[in-house]
């Protein structure tokens, strides 16, 4: 399987884990020239911009490993973007699902920020 065959898996497996645990999944895989936020939902009054991070294994390290503070002003930015043209009056945050080799949910951290 190719990597964007085995991201675009891993996305769905973390989207399906969060409708699980009561969210609505609005939009995935929004992109801007310059950066990306894999999923974006909502859970009550709380925007929630998800970054997924699969990992086949823990070689380099875990997937959350990965959200440094570049990559959080990146999906930051494109929260700003998205939010402009949906309008949102509730509060916000930055999130992170990991996911497994085998497409199971290893973590979820609701806020990175």
């Amino acid at each position: 399987m190719n990597t964007s065959r085995v991201g675009s898996a891993g996305e769905q497996a973390a989207s399906a884990f969060l409708v699980r645990q009561g969210f609505e999944v609005l939009e995935c895989n929004f992109k801007t020239p310059r950066c990306e936020i894999d999923i974006i939902a909502r859970k009550r009054d709380c925007l929630y911009f998800v970054e997924v991070k699969y990992r086949q294994n823990d070689y380099q390290g875990g997937g959350l490993d990965a959200i440094t503070t570049k990559k959080q002003l990146q999906m930051r930015r494109a929260a700003e973007i998205w939010l402009q043209s949906h309008p949102w009056h509730g509060e916000m945050t930055l999130s992170a699902i990991e996911v497994s080799a085998n497409y199971e949910v290893t973590e979820f951290i609701e806020s990175i920020e």
